[in-house]
């Protein structure tokens, strides 16, 4: 790509986020209030295809109905999504009436397409989103009952889900009873986000003790500091490997945390940024791979949204990075938005694989543009 000045850059970059965030509130938003949803479950679907038609459900997750939860609620108050609050206060109430296990606590992973649970274990990643999303819900409608909600998931983080030794277990059997699973990286990093979004909205210092206890577990049992990268994995374990989108996600949250910014594992992340970039990201097409081996070759080729957009969103945060993040936004719209949506996967080829869209994909889209406005703003 040829160079650009910061000033013509700047000026591209502002053209050219109007325009994604245009695509995105009248092309991707819209998808979701009526051909994505499901008005008989009031849940979304879990995808739809490249012709806006959902695909035959198979199941609904809690984790995906937390994410629009989320994303509805960032939209409360915003002329251009009227019945957002609507849709927010319905996707909680799903959340609640769908997979809340009343015998055990917590929520089940995912239920049938008749609304029985069909995965019933408890799972960290979607109790992370459900205190996520709860947050951001509360922060917005500051309910009652949606803090009860938001408390009782910390809670059953913090009492079911430990390991203690500062760290969670990634996936519990329905009863809570152990399965063996340890825990891994990426639903510990949401964990995180979450954690983040509570110590925003309210002071809380159980959440901001339980945020320090983690951010110290991930460095001591994650961070392979001779290689400079957060692993997917425990630092023991086999066949091990690293995913750059995962290095940005992690670099965004603790440079934008005024708590956590200057902490061992954000210098680590700091690092572990500038390897993800120069052996994850193709310095021609902009293209981010989906993993890397411990030692930096690329292990999976695939090129996929929710990575093209968190290191955009990262780029947000680096220094002199206009010229950077104007190139890498032109390389999201160019190669994954299309005037009916967006693709989810390239191959390594740059060759779309994956043309479905996923109910989950508009909360990276939607984070990401969060961080471009306030970058803008800045």
């Amino acid at each position: 790509m040829p160079d650009a000045s910061p000033l013509s850059a700047q000026s591209e970059l502002s053209t050219a986020f109007a325009r994604v965030q245009q695509h995105f509130m009248d092309v991707i938003v819209p998808l979701w209030q009526g051909p994505g949803w499901n008005a008989d479950m009031a849940l979304p679907y879990e995808a739809l295809d490249a012709q806006h038609q959902p695909l035959p459900p198979q199941r609904y997750r809690a984790m995906a109905c937390a994410r629009q939860l989320f994303l509805f609620s960032s939209f409360i108050g915003n002329p251009q999504v009227p019945n957002a609050k609507a849709r927010a206060a319905a996707l909680f109430r799903s959340l609640q009436q769908h997979f809340h296990d009343a015998e055990h606590g917590g929520w089940f992973y995912s239920i049938d397409p008749e609304g029985a649970p069909l995965d019933r274990r408890k799972d960290l990643y979607t109790h992370a989103f459900i205190v996520f999303a709860c947050a951001h819900y509360w922060a917005k409608v500051r309910e009652p009952l949606v803090e009860s909600v938001l408390n009782a998931a910390l809670h059953i983080v913090a009492e079911r889900f430990a390991d203690g030794d500062g760290l969670y277990e990634s996936v519990l059997a329905e009863d809570w009873s152990s399965l063996d699973a340890g825990p891994l990286q990426n639903p510990l990093m949401h964990l995180a986000e979450a954690f983040l979004a509570v110590v925003e909205v309210r002071e809380d210092a159980d959440t901001l003790d339980a945020l320090d206890a983690l951010a110290e577990g991930m460095q001591r049992r994650f961070v392979d500091a001779a290689k400079g990268v957060m692993l997917e994995q425990p630092l023991d374990a086999v066949d091990n490997w690293s995913e750059p989108g995962h290095q940005f996600e992690w670099f965004y949250l603790l440079e934008s945390s005024e708590h956590l910014r200057g902490t061992p594992l954000h210098q680590s992340l700091t690092t572990a940024f500038a390897h993800a970039e120069a052996q994850g990201v193709d310095p021609i097409t902009g293209a981010v791979v989906a993993s890397l081996d411990v030692e930096g070759a690329v292990k999976d080729g695939t090129q996929r949204i929710w990575a093209q957009a968190e290191y955009l969103r990262a780029l947000t945060l680096r220094p002199d990075s206009q010229v950077l993040l104007a190139r890498q936004l032109e390389a999201l719209e160019r190669r994954f938005l299309h005037p009916g949506g967006w693709n989810e996967c390239l191959d390594g080829q740059g060759q779309i694989s994956r043309s479905d869209m996923p109910s989950t994909t508009p909360y990276h889209l939607a984070t990401c543009y969060i961080g471009l406005a306030q970058y803008f703003k800045a």
